[in-house]
């Protein structure tokens, strides 16, 4: 057993917590820490924040998560003002081993790696992932995260991949009209700009252009809020939208990556989750033509751990380090 720290580092928070891991597997997750980023100046310095808030010194050994791509010689993260340099972490925060990976490639890898106790069954057969074969990872957040995981006898591959960048597909004349209105801003129009936090707003004054309606701007916490508690008809509308826009592309992106499974991960996945059972997410995710019977026969499920990325962080330093 080894213990190390788990760290998912967004635009806005970072998150601490101390793990252990087994056998290329997480064993244990300590309670997390919750740091915001424009309090600390770096990595560096909120690293050592966590270490003062636990009272010890902190392990020799870290799984790190960010918001970002992690190639290259300098990380900058978005809404973030850390930068960090890849070669030089075992240096600023005392470690002798390490593993870095984007965010939504730790969410792959908790996908891969919790048990069927934190999933929430959406759709399709309500039955357990298969052991073998491709899981879809479909995350809306602040963005659009796609990943794929391929499951292999006793061990898993984590692929992330820039799918929520794919075109926009309108299924029906007034996802059309939405379309025609969002491409006098937009020159080309992805899926992001709709299956996003900020793709409500899009939607919402896309609907508010059709219906001739002057709707004031709101930002995008106060119109989140007003769609989910029913408040504004238009803003009901929009969300509604949004659960069939989500169903259609998670389905797409099964079908592309030939998946046995979908999770439904994301900041707002949690949030919308009585939303989507309730919608057409389930009827747009099957609807593909010919192969809907094969569509109807995946399990598609929401991911219902409270901090997948951090636990994905742990998890990715565990599978590369197996001996530990």
């Amino acid at each position: 057993m080894t213990e190390i720290v788990a760290v998912d580092i967004g635009g806005t928070h970072a998150r601490f917590a101390l793990a252990e891991v087994a056998q290329g597997r997480v064993a244990a997750m300590g309670e997390p820490v919750t740091l915001k980023s424009a309090e600390h100046a770096s990595l560096q310095t909120a690293w050592e924040h966590f270490a003062r808030e636990i009272g010890r010194p902190l392990p020799r050994a870290a799984g790190i998560a960010v918001a970002s791509p992690v190639g290259g010689e300098v990380i900058k993260l978005t809404n973030n003002p850390w930068i960090i340099r890849p070669a030089l972490i075992q240096e600023k925060l005392g470690v002798d081993s390490h593993v870095l990976v984007n965010d939504f490639g730790a969410v792959g890898h908790a996908a891969a790696q919790l048990g069927p106790e934190h999933f929430r069954h959406l759709c399709g057969p309500d039955r357990p992932f298969a052991d073998q074969g491709v899981i879809s990872i479909v995350g809306p957040g602040t963005g659009l995260g796609v990943a794929q995981v391929l499951r292999r006898a006793d061990t898993y591959f984590v692929c992330e991949t820039e799918g929520g960048h794919i075109d926009f597909a309108p299924l029906d004349p007034l996802e059309d009209a939405i379309l025609a209105r969002m491409r006098k801003r937009y020159r080309r129009v992805s899926v992001e700009r709709i299956v996003a936090g900020p793709g409500l707003a899009n939607i919402y004054e896309a609907l508010a252009a059709i219906e001739n309606r002057a709707v004031s701007t709101q930002d995008d916490k106060a119109l989140w809020a007003a769609a989910l508690e029913g408040r504004d008809s238009l803003a009901a509308a929009a969300l509604d939208r949004f659960c069939l826009s989500l169903g259609a592309v998670a389905g797409d992106v099964a079908l592309a990556q030939g998946a046995a499974g979908v999770v439904i991960a994301g900041g707002l996945g949690l949030r919308i989750a009585d939303k989507l059972a309730r919608s057409g997410f389930a009827e747009r995710f099957v609807a593909k033509g010919r192969f809907e019977t094969l569509m109807a026969g995946i399990p598609v499920k929401l991911i219902t751990y409270p901090e997948p990325g951090l636990y994905g962080a742990a998890a990715a330093y565990a599978q590369a380090n197996p001996a530990a």
